[in-house]
């Protein structure tokens, strides 16, 4: 069953990309590593009563449905680098750790673009179609990206490739 809602779930991914998208340009100078993954069952965190009790003002609730890994990879972006129109089936968690990157968002009808130096983070959304770019043409870029997805979507399947670049996208 696990499968089938893993099948289902990147075919309605890959429709929904594929709905969207013209030519474009493969990433290159893009190098992911993968830093460590742990496999997790299914969870569901919830420090909201306890915080109430303690009078804190903040807490947290993370449920997930089905077998989940939590990772990080580094990422280096070379000068000049770019990531290729991609996305992700779940939450991305990114810190940038040197440099700056240009983060365009081709889900979004205007396909803005964020800049993003070091120590700045960010969350890219599930499933958005997304381009990263280093800012620099001489320097390298690099940053961190955490990730809580299902499980059996770590390593290559966590990337999800968008052959071309939406229509919106100049």
């Amino acid at each position: 069953m696990k499968s089938l809602r893993m099948i289902m779930g990147t075919a309605a991914a890959a429709a929904l990309i594929g709905s969207t998208v013209a030519l474009a340009t493969p990433g290159s100078g893009f190098s992911p590593s993968g830093v460590i993954v742990g496999h997790f069952g299914t969870f569901h965190l919830d420090s909201s009563a306890l915080a109430r009790d303690k009078d804190l003002k903040w807490s947290m609730i993370l449920k997930t449905s089905d077998d989940t890994d939590v990772g990080t990879d580094k990422i280096d972006v070379a000068a000049g680098g770019t990531s290729g129109w991609h996305a992700h089936p779940s939450a991305v968690f990114v810190t940038v750790t040197q440099g700056s990157i240009v983060w365009t968002n081709g889900s979004d009808p205007l396909c803005p673009s964020t800049t993003y130096t070091e120590g700045q983070s960010f969350i890219e959304q599930a499933y958005v179609i997304h381009n990263v770019r280093n800012a620099s043409n001489s320097a390298t870029a690099q940053f961190f990206a955490q990730h809580i997805n299902p499980t059996g979507t770590s390593g290559p399947p966590f990337r999800i490739d968008v052959p071309t670049k939406p229509n919106n996208c100049p």
